[in-house]
């Protein structure tokens, strides 16, 4: 049985820094394609960034250069860290797994999913 279990969500001011992770049991963390999604109030849900199993990474133009994806296989953790934050970052995040090393943003590829956290960011 695999389990994504979230932490790391909470309140921060504009301009300011949030570590999301991601522990996952019963997979194989290492060869997955791991993800962060985020559903804003009343939006769609977008995806994030994306890690391979190489360690490639992919962002969303939005968080480029303001978001890092990682993850540490030793601790089968996936990672976000948030930098930077704006008002339009708050949203429920959550991460995913798929158990396949062809990675990418399409959420319907994904088999497994944490139970989200919530991200505010106020002014």
């Amino acid at each position: 049985q695999v389990r994504l279990v979230e932490s790391g969500g909470g309140s921060v001011q504009t301009g300011g820094s949030l570590r999301l992770s991601c522990v996952v049991s019963g997979g194989t963390f290492s060869s997955d394609c791991m993800a962060w999604f985020r559903q804003p109030p009343g939006k769609e849900r977008e995806g994030v960034a994306r890690i391979g199993s190489d360690g490639s990474t992919f962002y969303e133009d939005s968080v480029k250069g303001r978001f890092t994806i990682s993850k540490d296989n030793s601790q089968n953790t996936l990672y976000l860290q948030m930098n930077s934050l704006k008002a339009e970052d708050g949203a429920m995040y959550y991460c995913a797994a798929r158990r396949d090393s062809f990675c990418s943003l399409e959420f319907s590829l994904f088999d497994y999913q944490a139970q989200e956290t919530q991200v505010t960011v106020s002014s």
